[in-house]
């Protein structure tokens, strides 16, 4: 895990690096199973509405297709709802560039400095759910709690270094460092999200 932060850290800074500098069109080249032709897939926004203003979709061909767009955004690639059962849903940071992208049972994309870090963070995330769905099984509960600790430390430290990108937003929102609680009386007052006390100024 300790290994997986750094690299997801040094990934991220170059993030910030280059999607500060780049300008142009995201484009989306990517591959599924052949079985999938002329079904279509869709490139949906995460956030926001979706309809068909917003949401764009092609044609499989040969295995293949691709998008462009030039509006950054997190969006999700999905295979038409009569037919994705068994595929991943996949993430993606439509920032200037090539993005390849792979759809499947595990779904991958790369190719740009903030798809490579989501790479990074997707790959952790799953070897933490795979460890402590073992700790847990096992009843070890205090391992569990310390992994669990680990892996919102690796998320927030991400976070911080990619602050600045979608990539950072989407990535502090997953770990909230704090939250907003109103009292009857009509207080609302900031409570730190990890010990659940009040900040007071």
């Amino acid at each position: 895990m300790k290994k997986t932060l750094l690299f997801c850290m040094a990934l991220c800074l170059a993030a910030m690096h280059f999607s500060s500098c780049q300008k142009g069109a995201s484009r989306i080249h990517g591959t599924i199973s052949s079985q999938y032709n002329d079904k279509r897939i869709f490139l949906v926004p995460l956030y926001g509405p979706k309809t068909a203003e917003y949401v764009d979709s092609v044609e499989i061909s040969d295995g293949k297709f691709e998008f462009a767009t030039d509006t950054l955004m997190i969006a999700q690639i999905v295979v038409d709802y009569h037919y994705r059962m068994g595929i991943e849903p996949l993430l993606v940071v439509t920032e200037p560039g090539d993005i390849k992208v792979e759809i499947g049972q595990v779904s991958h994309a790369t190719g740009t400095p903030q798809n490579d870090s989501l790479e990074k963070w997707k790959l952790a995330t799953q070897d933490y759910h795979d460890q402590i769905a073992r700790l847990r099984r096992d009843s070890k509960h205090q391992e569990a709690e310390q992994l669990q600790q680990e892996y919102k430390l690796l998320t927030r430290t991400m976070a911080e270094q990619c602050q600045g990108t979608l990539l950072g937003e989407f990535l502090a929102n997953r770990f909230p460092k704090t939250y907003k609680r109103q009292y009857p009386d009509g207080r609302e007052v900031t409570i730190d999200a990890d010990t659940h006390e009040e900040i007071t100024e």
